[in-house]
């Protein structure tokens, strides 16, 4: 139990005293101006609102009239 407590720490104190600071990013993510330009072409896209979708209307039926 010493032991796990000790080691738990002496890690918590390594990844404190680290001088360099991590980074998520993997060296191969780097932006590509078309991608980015593409991406930026399709989000202005999406903002401008849409003409909305005018549906016919239902024919309505009158009423039944008792045939005797």
């Amino acid at each position: 139990m010493k032991r796990t407590c000790l080691a738990l720490i002496a890690v918590a104190l390594a990844g404190w005293a680290s001088p360099t600071p991590a980074h998520a990013v993997p060296p191969t993510a780097t932006p590509s101006p078309g991608y980015e330009a593409r991406l930026q072409e399709q989000r202005a896209a999406q903002r401008t609102p849409l003409a909305p979708a005018l549906k016919p209307a239902l024919k309505r039926r009158g009423k039944k009239v008792p045939s005797h």
